[in-house]
């Protein structure tokens, strides 16, 4: 949980989306798109911090949970079965940069706002820090992140994330999981438009010579 995030950044200009919006699926897969590397060279990793023994808390590794059998190309760590908590993340984030060169990371987490923001989905460039919550100092995490708003901010924290409704956290799971999925297609549509693209230059330069 990344309760500081929530606490003072929950209203800044970071693109917000609700989850409900008929467009929300839609909007975050467009703004994740933005923020992806061009080169489309390096490997896309998904870091979705958070633990299942708290509602609130629960977003991240239920959207692992969800995307874990669903993309070809982008790889995913923290699901309901093997979530990245506070304890396991360090190991986690060094584990990664171990099996993968120079990732580009998405990190997503649960946050706590204002009332009027709760539903809503922050997508923003650079790193998220986690473990505010838990009075941990972890490594802040991720090229670009995904916040979802799931409670109000300000009282007992720890008793709000347990009183979370979980049909709020599983919809808004959804939405993110959902445009994570077309993310990674318009990603891999682009980069196999590329490639053929290059392929055709190349031929027509043979051929030339």
């Amino acid at each position: 949980m990344n309760l500081k995030s929530g606490l003072f950044q929950t209203d800044t200009k970071d693109d917000r989306i609700f989850h409900e919006d008929s467009c929300a699926i839609d909007e975050i897969s467009t703004l994740i798109s933005k923020h992806l590397p061009k080169l489309f060279i390096k490997p896309i990793v998904i870091v979705c911090i958070g633990t299942d023994r708290s509602t609130g808390d629960s977003l991240g590794p239920l959207v692992g949970f969800k995307l874990k059998d669903q993309l070809e190309h982008f790889h995913v760590y923290g699901t309901l079965e093997n979530p990245v908590h506070a304890v396991n993340l360090v190991d986690t984030l060094t584990f990664i940069k171990e099996k993968h060169h120079n990732p580009y990371i998405i990190a997503i987490d649960a946050c706590l706002g204002r009332l009027k923001s709760v539903g809503y989905i922050q997508v923003a460039k650079g790193p998220l820090k986690p473990g505010a919550g838990v009075n941990k100092e972890l490594p802040e995490v991720g090229d670009m992140h995904l916040t979802g708003i799931v409670n109000v901010s300000g009282f007992m924290e720890f008793f709000v994330l347990q009183n979370t409704r979980l049909h709020l956290v599983m919809s808004m799971a959804e939405s993110i999981a959902s445009g994570i999925i077309s993310a990674e297609r318009q990603y891999l549509s682009k980069r196999l438009s590329i490639r053929r693209s290059f392929l055709s230059n190349k031929d027509h330069d043979s051929a030339i010579n």
